[in-house]
């Protein structure tokens, strides 16, 4: 199967209009787009909640702790649902009002986005086997939150995203560091090996339970509305 081209956001407004028109089903209109019912969810939000602007803007929206906090609050307070709120503070997807809820539900400090209040570490440091291991697994436990990764284990983001990857696409070998002559200061034993590997799928298992119970109490505030 072929991969869907890219639609411009000329044909991605139009497609709006189209669904907003309310003669033809959601299905269809992607369908013609050559995109996904979810892609073409995702452009109605946008468009619901910054009209044409939303897709002609370059570069990321900017929000304040503040507008962040208070967004989540009028939600959790009931004052509409994730699309009404999305609208009212002009958020370009519902997905992002979900990471911000989760992390206000997860006692955690939602910072102001391009401000440069959490400044990231673009120079790097030499880390451990053990280092490369718990970074990853932090940050697959926190959501590839790379940022705040990088800022927990002071490496650069760079680094944080590199390990996770790495991890990721070819397990725990490949956070060894190979390069030099000395063989095995960073070599690991079979029972090292393991024990990184659980360390690791731990925080995978973690990250998926949370995900799901997130998404189950989201669930049900929305079926509560509804």
């Amino acid at each position: 199967m072929g991969r869907k081209a890219k639609t411009s956001p000329e044909q991605q407004i139009n497609a709006v209009k189209a669904y907003l028109e309310g003669n033809e089903s959601l299905q269809r209109i992607a369908d013609r787009y050559g995109t996904a019912p979810t892609s073409l969810r995702r452009w109605i939000t946008k468009y619901n909640s910054m009209g044409v602007t939303a897709f002609t803007q370059t570069g990321n929206k900017h929000y304040t702790r503040a507008e962040k906090e208070q967004a989540v609050v009028d939600y959790l307070s009931g004052m509409g649902s994730l699309n009404e709120i999305c609208k009212k503070y002009k958020i370009l997807s519902d997905s992002q009002l979900r990471q911000w809820i989760k992390k206000y539900n997860g006692h955690e400090k939602l910072k102001a986005s391009g401000t440069g209040e959490n400044a990231i570490m673009t120079n790097g440091r030499k880390t451990t086997i053990e280092e490369r291991i718990e970074i990853a697994a932090y940050c697959i436990a926190h959501d590839h939150n790379y940022a705040e990764t990088a800022e927990k284990y002071k490496v650069s983001y760079q680094q944080a995203r590199s390990y996770t990857i790495k991890y990721e696409t070819k397990g725990v070998e490949a956070l060894q560091d190979r390069r030099g002559r000395t063989k095995t200061a960073e070599e690991m034993t079979e029972l090292e090996r393991l024990r990184a590997e659980n360390k690791l799928l731990r925080a995978e298992k973690e990250h998926a339970e949370m995900e799901i119970s997130f998404l189950k109490k989201l669930n049900e505030i929305e079926r509560r509305r509804g």
